[in-house]
């Protein structure tokens, strides 16, 4: 349905859009630039205004896109992207009902990020946070995070975790779905979002969502006619409560991941849960 009638997908993960970021975080990020040309879509790699955006938005039915202020750091290097809350906040403002923001953990910044944190959903309205965890070459169950999932349950906001291996050129096993098992047991009250499906560890994931009432899986990254069948069968299954739609823009688009998912041929529920409900719910939009 259109999104203008308040019906439309919900996309937990949209990188920044306009020309000023994409140059700031894509264009101009070495790394990034290398796994973009991996996926072989470096040519995506173009800002739009945000005029511009909500137009594309309109025209395949996405309502609401959750932006996330990168935090990505180079294994034993300087940062690639860090992007600031300020870059985010004048669209949310200009549209709070289109644009959600989610604050980017830097774990080494220690309680100085933790009231950051807070600082962007009390004062910016963000609606959650995010974790890139790979270059920081921390396991997401080290207690260096601790601080922010206790941050997290406190503001009631969900944390979205890039699970699974990493395109860009650092250790892919900070982020192993098993590594969740200790968080969600340690705090119950936290809802974890683990993006990226999990891939190649897709069914260790299916497994921990299926297990423990506050971890969810996000489709963000894969394209959907290459989700692992076991994925396809837990959304369709005992999971279509669990899975929630995304696309990490602009590695996917709106137009070929929303085309894709038509093509699974999910019961109109499932769909319906997969592309907004299940994000209403984890997010409180």
């Amino acid at each position: 349905m259109p999104a203008g009638k308040g019906q439309g997908a919900i996309d937990i993960w949209c990188n920044i859009f306009t020309p000023e970021g994409v140059k700031k975080n894509y264009l101009d990020v070495e790394h990034i630039r290398f796994a973009f040309k991996l996926f072989g879509r470096e040519d995506r790699l173009v800002g739009k205004t945000p005029d511009q955006f909500l137009r594309e938005m309109d025209a395949h039915g996405v309502e609401t896109v959750c932006i996330p202020t990168l935090r990505l750091k180079r294994f034993h290097g300087e940062m690639l992207q860090d992007m600031k809350v300020e870059e985010v906040t004048p669209l949310i403002r200009k549209n709070p009902r289109r644009f959600v923001g989610l604050y980017g953990i830097h774990p080494f910044e220690r309680m100085d990020a933790v009231r950051g944190l807070e600082r962007a959903v009390e004062d910016h309205g963000f609606k959650g946070a995010h974790i890139h965890p790979y270059g920081y070459g921390l396991p997401v169950n080290d207690p260096h995070y601790y601080p922010f999932y206790a941050k997290c349950v406190e503001l009631d906001i969900p944390i979205e975790i890039q699970i699974g291996h990493s395109a860009e050129l650092m250790p892919s096993s900070v982020g192993r779905p098993i590594l969740l098992d200790d968080i969600a047991l340690y705090f119950p009250e936290l809802r974890i979002i683990a993006a990226h499906t999990g891939w190649p560890w897709v069914e260790e994931l299916v497994a921990l969502a299926w297990k423990h009432p506050n971890i969810y899986i996000g489709t963000t990254a894969h394209a959907p006619r290459y989700w692992d069948e076991k994925l396809v069968k837990f959304i369709n299954s005992r999971g279509q409560n669990k899975v929630l739609y995304g696309t990490d823009y602009p590695v996917l688009n709106h137009e070929e991941t929303l085309a894709q998912i038509e093509a699974h041929g999910f019961k109109p529920e499932v769909k319906r849960k997969l592309l907004r409900e299940n994000a209403k719910k984890v997010f409180k939009l």
